[in-house]
């Protein structure tokens, strides 16, 4: 045979052979009939955490293993219930009811994404409801099931409304807010005890009257950090994931013009770009005023924060004072990327038996817990406003060796108060005055001595707590406040020797 002819001939007996012959085909991809031939599952139960009623979820991942050396046809998947009530799917990347014949090659897998809503429930007092379901799998004459659970709630929902006036937030069912609720000139919000608040990205709220939180709440017992009685903010993230992520939602914010008499107390504010904002940019007078009792602000980070006028860009902070005046007394401030507590162009700060344990693990923070300015860093050339600050009984403790700065301070150096309070400090160690700057080794205070709280990032994991533990060279530093005879937890401090800070030590 001339050579010519021996290639051709060659291609095509190749071809012929690919399609006559058996056991050309890969084995992944050889479909078993096999009954023992059986699917494993990511997991045997997809749960949703609370879900608010008519909110759609994020999806939950379920992946289909087969395990087998050859491929599997699934002849059915499909939920048990009805579709949509409240379950929906989408199966390899297909959305719908059901899918039929679907093929799996060989030790590979399969993604099932599972979204619930809930419809209102008629469940007594509002109290969380199980809504349950399977998802069926058809495989060779075998029927595998998951679970699937959500846990649902009964919420009252507020999507971008100015509220009634004189508007009372009931606490029988949650709260969630879409876009922002707006609290009118003149008006007022009050939220009773126990009630829980959840914001959606970029949801906060807006006061331009005036905010009561817990204004009558007067416990004659401890008010542990679970205790049903304290108010609540926080984003509509409910996952475990979720539960420690900053800047999830906005914050709550006061405008020029708002009442002098807001209380926030027996609260908690988490999850926030900043928890509590008075934004006065022009310095309006009479300053806006908030007074804060036992309240607890943790795991806040604005990362930038744009705000509406002018596009002017600032960092958050459990509370930011922008010519605004505040009252702070029994409180913690922990985990706030950028300040804890920052006041700028002017307004006063007088802050009573606070802590600032401001460990921040998740930032690379460059700024100092407590910061204050008689300007503001976004506006150029700078208004000048003196602040009045007041510290006592207070610990200032975190990441970094200077965790308390005053700008400009020679301008107001008159207007600093700080006494018997425990500080981390290498900016003002004088035992006096000096250059411009407060010193701050004087009048009761602790420099640079680690107050020992009982667990913090640096010492544990888990659930911190920014207690004293029995060895702190804090106890017994501060001096009696008879109008505060309380701490954070509601517990009596000493009348002759009380600890410094939100809590007052107790001895097991």
């Amino acid at each position: 045979m001339p050579v010519r002819y021996f290639f051709p001939l060659l291609l095509l007996l190749s071809m012929l052979a690919s399609v006559l012959l058996p056991g050309c085909e890969p084995k992944e991809e050889l479909v078993t009939t096999d009954g023992s031939a059986r699917l494993a599952f990511s997991a045997d139960t997809v749960k949703f955490d609370t879900v608010f009623v008519q909110t759609r979820t994020v999806s939950k991942r379920l992946w289909v293993y087969n395990r087998n050396k050859q491929a599997v046809r699934v002849d059915e998947i499909r939920l048990t219930g009805p579709y949509g009530q409240p379950y929906k799917l989408i199966i390899d990347g297909d959305s719908g009811a059901a899918r039929q014949n679907v093929l799996i090659r060989g030790r590979d897998s399969l993604l099932v994404l599972v979204k619930a809503t809930l419809n209102v429930n008629a469940q007594p007092d509002n109290r969380p409801f199980l809504t349950e379901d399977q998802l069926l799998f058809r495989t060779n004459g075998n029927e595998q099931r998951v679970k699937l659970l959500a846990f649902g709630q009964n919420a009252y929902f507020h999507f971008s409304e100015q509220l009634p006036c004189n508007t009372v937030w009931r606490n029988d069912k949650p709260h969630v807010i879409y876009g922002g609720v707006l609290v009118g000139p003149g008006c007022t919000l009050t939220i009773e005890e126990g009630t829980r608040v959840y914001c959606h990205a970029g949801a906060g709220v807006v006061v331009q009257g005036r905010l009561l939180i817990n204004p009558t709440l007067q416990p004659t017992d401890e008010v542990k950090p679970e205790d049903r009685r304290l108010v609540r903010f926080q984003g509509d993230r409910l996952e475990g994931f979720y539960s420690d992520i900053p800047g999830q939602w906005a914050g709550i914010q006061f405008d020029p013009g708002s009442s002098r008499q807001s209380v926030v107390r027996f609260c908690e504010i988490k999850n926030s770009s900043f928890g509590l904002l008075v934004y006065n940019p022009d310095a309006q007078t009479p300053f806006p005023k908030v007074t804060v009792e036992n309240a607890v602000f943790r795991n806040i980070s604005g990362a930038g924060l744009t705000f509406a006028s002018g596009g002017q860009s600032f960092d958050g902070g459990g509370i930011l004072s922008f010519s605004g005046d505040f009252d702070v007394r029994n409180s913690l401030f922990t985990n706030c990327g950028e300040y804890a507590l920052g006041g700028f162009q002017g307004g006063s700060y007088n802050l009573q038996y606070c802590t600032f344990a401001n460990y921040t693990p998740q930032f690379q923070r460059k700024t100092a817990s407590l910061t204050f300015s008689d300007g503001l860093p976004v506006r150029v050339p700078p208004r000048q406003i003196s602040p009045v600050i007041s510290l006592e009984n207070c610990i200032v403790w975190g990441s970094i060796v200077d965790e308390l700065f005053f700008n400009n301070s020679s301008r107001y150096l008159a207007q600093i108060s700080v006494k018997n309070s425990v500080l981390r400090t290498q900016e003002y160690l004088g035992a006096a005055d000096s250059g411009g700057k407060p010193g701050l080794a004087r009048a009761g205070n602790l420099l640079n001595t680690d107050p020992k709280f009982r667990r913090t990032p640096e010492t544990a994991s888990g659930r911190y707590d920014y207690r004293l533990d029995t060895l702190s060279p804090a106890s017994n530093r501060a001096v009696p406040l008879p109008l505060l005879p309380r701490d954070l937890r509601n517990l009596s401090r000493s009348s002759s020797a009380p600890d410094p800070g939100a809590y007052e030590r107790v001895n097991p």
